[in-house]
């Protein structure tokens, strides 16, 4: 990955330590998401050099479902095809459609590789979760290495686009120069807050507008 030459932390192999923490030093019998092959994933996928916006969640999704396999593959708020659609995945997609498509009943995969595979960094504070216990691995050292590569983007970019939703997104604020990037804050898009400011706020519209402005391609929501 690009990421372990540009970010301070991967450089020193922080990254790796974190996995053997993560996957082989919890309790015995524990399950772990997202799969381990998949931890990195949103970092696969998006490079440095190509990157337009950045998503930032809390933590994976921690739960599996017979037959499907687990929510959470390595990119925030997103869910493999066939995996039931989770709450605020849900609205998210309602809000891409009300404000993107006005209101049509546009088909949008809740699969959102092909949203990071246009530059959208879909990355969580902590990539690991223990099933069923959320914020689980908060503690676990995982938010230095992420704190480390948006300050990393920071710097060594410029016009990116964060999206920070809900009040733990929102406190990774001042890592960001926001005098040459857009940081776009509302409320998360659970359902206990998507009503009180992010349905209805035009994020996805707001960022397209502002990556125009600054000659760069707007993203295909």
């Amino acid at each position: 990955m690009l990421w372990e030459e540009a970010v301070p932390l991967m450089r020193q192999g922080y990254h790796k330590e974190m996995v053997v923490r993560a996957y082989d030093q919890v309790g015995t019998g524990e399950k772990i998401y997202p799969p381990r092959e998949n931890v990195f994933d949103a970092l696969r996928i998006v490079q440095l050099d190509t990157l337009k916006v950045v998503i930032i969640g809390q933590d994976p999704y921690f739960n599996e479902h017979p037959g499907k396999g687990p929510e959470a593959h390595g990119l925030c708020f997103s869910v493999r095809k066939g995996v039931p659609e989770p709450p605020s995945l849900r609205n998210i997609l309602k809000e891409i459609n009300d404000s993107v498509y006005g209101g049509k009943a546009v088909s949008v995969d809740t699969d959102l590789t092909r949203i990071a595979c246009q530059g959208v960094l879909l990355i969580n504070a902590s990539l690991t979760v223990i099933a069923k216990q959320p914020n689980s691995h908060a503690a676990l050292g995982w938010h230095k290495l992420t704190d480390d590569i948006i300050k990393t983007i920071s710097e060594k970019r410029a016009h990116v686009v964060f999206m920070l939703w809900g009040a733990f997104a929102q406190k990774k604020a001042h890592l960001i120069d926001s005098s040459k990037h857009l940081i776009l804050q509302t409320s998360h898009p659970s359902p206990l807050s998507a009503h009180k400011g992010f349905l209805g706020s035009n994020v996805f519209v707001k960022c397209n507008e502002y990556l125009v402005q600054h000659g760069i391609a707007p993203i295909e929501w």
